[in-house]
């Protein structure tokens, strides 16, 4: 059988609503903890290709839109048994003539690195991957839950963070999970995000002015999960992983940021998450 697929001919094709189950017994084949649920809320905000081996889903690859200058390239995953065969370059290449003039971000792991480096992508620092069963945490008073109302400010302080129209992500942010903000005045100066994920619930973005503000808003949002997986990915240089390891999600791996194309086109802020820019999407 494995002799069959090898020799099998392998094609792209868009990725369309109909491949969804396909690419999620691909990941989870991978070991990813993506639901039904998490591929459909990524594919709705970005174009993909899937290669093809007859009518089974073997590799996928998308490039989720932030406006026309910025992207993220994600969901990069080639089926065990094609893997080798250049099946892994053809689909990122392809996401990234999707992405067109656009930058383009990308989170690799170390395996990934030397593909993503000579197809003209640049490390920039260090992702890490908290996750486990949050425990019991303090809320601080200076943080609260907000409505739909506030999206509007919520995607004025993202573009001013990020430097690029990630409206649509925070559209759908807004049907599947909730925010939680930090005021000064009658001003939304920081925000965080948490949605249903894999087995439990992921947190992020977060957009903060600093790491103090980000780490009230991270024990705002967990001080309500415990005995919860919860998974929050953060810059190594925000210095929030010892209080995440206190609060029982300790770091179970890494990531390596990348960028290519980048022009000074979208600024990352200080202190963010993503849980829309990276392999695990969402």
């Amino acid at each position: 059988m494995d002799e069959l697929m090898q020799t099998e001919s392998i094609v792209l094709a868009p990725f369309e609503a109909h491949h969804v189950g396909g690419a999620l017994a691909l990941s989870r084949a991978a070991g990813w903890a993506h639901r039904r649920e998490d591929w459909e809320m990524i594919r709705s905000l970005s174009e993909g290709r899937v290669a093809l081996a007859g009518d089974r889903v073997v590799g996928t690859a998308l490039m989720t839109p932030f406006g026309d200058t910025c992207s993220a390239i994600n969901m990069i995953i080639v089926d065990e048994s094609q893997r080798g065969r250049g099946v892994g370059r053809k689909l990122t290449t392809a996401a990234l003539e999707l992405a067109g003039e656009r930058e383009c971000r990308l989170t690799a792991t170390n395996d990934g690195l030397p593909l993503y480096e000579k197809l003209g992508f640049v490390a920039t620092h260090q992702i890490l991957r908290h996750q486990g069963i949050a425990g019991q945490v303090g809320a601080p008073d200076n943080v609260e839950w907000i409505g739909p109302d506030a999206l509007p400010a919520i995607k004025a302080l993202d573009r001013t963070a990020f430097g690029a129209d990630r409206d649509a992500i925070y559209n759908a942010l807004a049907n599947e999970g909730r925010f939680a903000a930090i005021r000064k005045g009658d001003h939304i100066v920081a925000f965080a995000a948490t949605r249903l994920f894999g087995k439990g619930e992921v947190v992020g973005p977060v957009v903060a002015e600093n790491s103090e503000q980000a780490r009230d808003l991270l024990a705002f949002i967990l001080s309500g999960k415990e005995g919860r997986i919860v998974r929050v990915d953060i810059p190594e240089q925000t210095g929030l992983s010892s209080p995440l390891a206190d609060w029982g999600l300790p770091k179970e791996g890494s990531v390596v940021a990348m960028v290519r194309g980048a022009a000074g086109r979208c600024e990352t802020p200080a202190v963010q998450t993503f849980c829309l820019a990276s392999q695990a999407i969402g």
